[in-house]
């Protein structure tokens, strides 16, 4: 390899022959059979002589050796210096690149100052500026472990769990606890630290809103849970299909804005044109939701075969799009016509009830206990307000149930529980029998309460109205 005219030089080697010093001349590129011309010819042996021609055949031999070992040295010295030169830039490159990422983060961090915060629906032409969102976790999680009590596992398979007394962490741990007591860690031979990664993951990607914050993924997650033991799902279901119905409740609602879809559309958001208008909120949280498995560091599937893992993903892609209330009379149609003949072989029948699972858990709140139920109708208000407010400054159509000049809570509940809960339910408890007393009382029961509020509140208005009447009455007498 090397490119000195003196490797081209010709060959000198000293013999002791007889006492005298006999000095052999020959170039690198000699055969064995010159070299051994030449070392009979200076040491005066016969060429016919046998007893020497092995001797002098192996010494000419380890000669060419010797030179093609020199050669090889020189090939791999000058191999190792062009590694030690890449392994060099390759370290400038990412010295470089981590220089970059700082300076990128300083330039964010200061034009969020400059900005005074995010003006602009948060999602509007902000697709993915948090600098925190979907950062690799290299470390080792450090969220505190906290133990289970028997009490509180048995508590988590029931739809009365109140979901209120929880901080993160312990919504991690129980979550954490749900993956392995269901076998799915088992099943999707996952690495329990990434495990522990991918929830953590998952928690920051929700952002802080009065509703659609983790607390509710939690919610959603933990009834799902608690719906595969009250219905027996392990012994109808495959723990494939336990693990793509968990994996949808935690991912099904992930960055989600606060604004729902008809305000993504009227005011043509990012996410609106991103997705053509079609389901963009759900489709954009499927879409964080592969990302972040996308990590190594959170891939819970990467010991799936590739093969299981593309059926594994369109079937959480499909559960996620289901949660859209827009489709909510069609998939309810098309249970309804499976559920009389369901068939738990029939893979369009399982398809079926998987979407209609994940929708009743998505809004399964009037399920809960009152004292547990009636603060999330508050908080969802509270979101409806934010966004009716924003509408009515953009000029856009306001919904009335979110107007907060026209919507009251009974009002507000009503309706969603007598047309669209209660019916829902009830067609899920002609397959699971055993959710009447557990699940679909409850919202019996919070229907009425609902309308005896109502019924309060209407004859409220009406004396009002009279005492107003009668008021204005006098004034003019």
């Amino acid at each position: 390899m090397g490119s000195g005219s003196s490797s081209y030089a010709p060959k000198t080697i000293y013999l002791d022959v007889d006492g005298k010093v006999q000095k052999v001349l020959f170039s690198r590129h000699c055969s064995p059979c010159d070299i051994k011309e030449l070392l009979c010819s200076s040491s005066n042996i016969p060429r016919s002589e046998d007893m020497f021609q092995n001797v002098i055949s192996q010494v000419a031999e380890q000669f060419s050796r010797a030179f093609r070992i020199n050669e090889l040295k020189t090939e791999v010295t000058n191999r190792l210096a062009m590694l030690e030169k890449r392994v060099e830039l390759e370290g400038l490159k990412v010295v470089e690149i981590e220089k970059c990422k700082n300076d990128l983060k300083k330039l964010r961090d200061e034009m969020t100052s400059r900005a005074g915060g995010r003006v602009n629906c948060p999602c509007k032409y902000n697709f993915s500026d948090d600098g925190k969102k979907l950062t690799p976790r290299r470390d080792v999680p450090s969220y505190p472990k906290y133990t289970l009590s028997q009490e509180t596992i048995e508590a988590l398979k029931k739809p009365t769990f109140d979901v209120w007394h929880w901080e993160h962490n312990e919504m991690l741990s129980c979550l954490e606890y749900m993956y392995h007591d269901l076998g799915l860690v088992k099943e999707f031979n996952m690495n329990p630290i990434t495990l522990k990664r991918w929830l953590l993951g998952i928690q920051e990607n929700y952002r802080i809103n009065p509703f659609h914050n983790f607390r509710h993924c939690f919610c959603v997650s933990q009834m799902m849970y608690g719906m595969i033991h009250l219905c027996n799902l392990q012994e109808k279901l495959t723990l494939t299909d336990l693990g793509i119905l968990m994996t949808a409740a935690v991912c099904h609602d992930l960055d989600h804005p606060g604004y729902n879809n008809t305000y993504q559309i009227n005011a043509r958001t990012e996410l609106a044109v991103r997705y053509n208008d079609i389901s963009p909120l759900e489709n954009h949280h499927c879409a964080v939701a592969f990302q972040i498995l996308s990590l190594p560091e959170c891939n819970i599937f990467a010991n799936v075969d590739p093969e299981a893992f593309k059926q594994i993903r369109q079937a959480i892609i499909t559960l996620i799009l289901a949660t859209d209330m827009a489709r909510h009379g069609e998939i309810l149609d098309s249970f309804k016509h499976k559920v009389d003949n369901f068939d738990f072989t029939n893979e369009e029948h399982v398809t079926c009830l998987k979407m209609v699972l994940i929708k009743c858990c998505d809004i399964s709140n009037e399920v809960r206990p009152t004292e547990v139920a009636e603060p999330w109708v508050d908080c969802l208000l509270e979101e409806y307000f934010i966004q009716s407010d924003r509408e009515k400054s953009e000029g856009l159509p306001v919904a009335p149930f979110m107007d907060r000049d026209k919507v009251t809570k009974p009002t507000a509940q009503i309706g969603f529980i007598k047309f669209v809960l209660i019916p829902m339910f009830e067609t899920v408890m002609k397959l699971f029998p055993q959710i009447e007393e557990i699940m679909v009382q409850p919202l019996r029961d919070s229907r009425d309460h609902y309308e005896e509020l109502k019924q309060i509140d209407d004859a409220m208005t009406e004396v009002n109205t009279l005492t107003a009447h009668s008021h204005s009455t006098e004034e003019k007498n």
